[in-house]
């Protein structure tokens, strides 16, 4: 087997259902298997996935285990050589998944591999980035992030510390030597916890621009509306806590503590002033710092 392509699914349907016709599409000559992990979807998934896609592999979850559990149940029983994370907001072009499997064959000091991921308006999307430290995280609470450019700026083959978990390829060899998702993680964080965990292992993590996947962004997200950024806090101090120890947490639940109140308090501000969509962005942060209390992560030393 070739490859082993896993995608968890929450209440995204008919995201579902085209980003399997285009991976069904590109197969090309590939040996290959498909595992959908549903975790409770009440959209009719399961059914969609019985007409329309027999040959998936279906795992079928009577609630939401999260992003990292759920994949770990696919990955503990594919069979590729390489295994795909693929979200469901994707599309799938070309050739991208046999010239994947080729580029991770090329290359086989490489564990984690990232190919060329594009916004919905073909513009490039940055899916390769560097770990969340204390000082990225003081210049996101400063603004100075947003002259990034995607990818870092660069657009060939690179090492990186963080592949986007949309769609990344990792070898199954480096894998069964690393481990599977640390499942502490519920839905942000994983995938840059597992890149660490590779990299320290002596496996490269790399940026390929090999054939192109649109990423739409949103997909099981959409409806979490601001509780996904109470996630999103969760597992980057989950993160800091694992990799910096307690100090380091509290650092950074400080740092985003204070994104989200001065974000709070612009956006009540531009809402007084009747600037267009600023009332629903101060109604969020404002639902972000009344929940803040709940983005501690469970477990870490308080």
């Amino acid at each position: 087997m070739d490859l082993s392509i896993v995608i968890v699914s929450w209440n995204t349907r008919d995201l579902l259902r085209d980003c399997l016709t285009s991976v069904f599409r590109g197969l090309g000559p590939l040996a290959a298997e498909v595992w959908v992990v549903d975790n409770g979807s009440t959209d009719g998934s399961p059914a969609m996935l019985a007409a329309d896609f027999p040959q998936v592999r279906l795992i079928a979850n009577a609630d939401n285990r999260g992003f990292a559990a759920a994949n770990n149940q696919a990955l503990s029983r594919a069979a590729g050589r390489y295994l795909l994370l693929l979200n469901t907001d994707t599309l799938v072009h070309g050739a991208v998944l046999p010239d994947a499997v080729a580029w991770l064959d090329a290359h086989p000091g490489v564990g984690v591999m990232g190919p060329r991921i594009l916004n919905a308006d073909g513009t490039l999307q940055g899916s390769a980035s560097a770990f969340p430290t204390l000082a990225r995280l003081a210049r996101q609470t400063l603004g100075l992030h947003k002259r990034e450019a995607p990818n870092l700026g660069r657009t060939g083959a690179h090492e990186a510390e963080v592949i986007s978990g949309c769609a990344m390829v990792v070898r199954a060899a480096a894998m069964a030597q690393v481990g599977l998702l640390d499942e502490a993680f519920f839905f942000y964080g994983e995938e840059t916890d597992w890149c660490r965990r590779f990299a320290r292992a002596g496996w490269g993590v790399m940026f390929a621009p090999v054939g192109e996947i649109t990423h739409f962004g949103g997909g099981s997200v959409r409806c979490l509306n601001h509780r996904r950024d109470l996630m999103l806090t969760e597992g980057t101090v989950r993160l800091h806590a694992k990799h910096s120890g307690l100090t380091g947490a509290l650092a950074c639940y400080a740092l985003l503590a204070v994104f989200n109140a001065s974000r709070a308090v612009g956006w009540a501000g531009l809402a007084l002033l009747r600037r267009n969509g600023a009332r629903a962005r101060a109604r969020h942060f404002a639902g972000v710092v009344a929940g803040y209390g709940r983005a501690w992560p469970r477990g870490a030393q308080s």
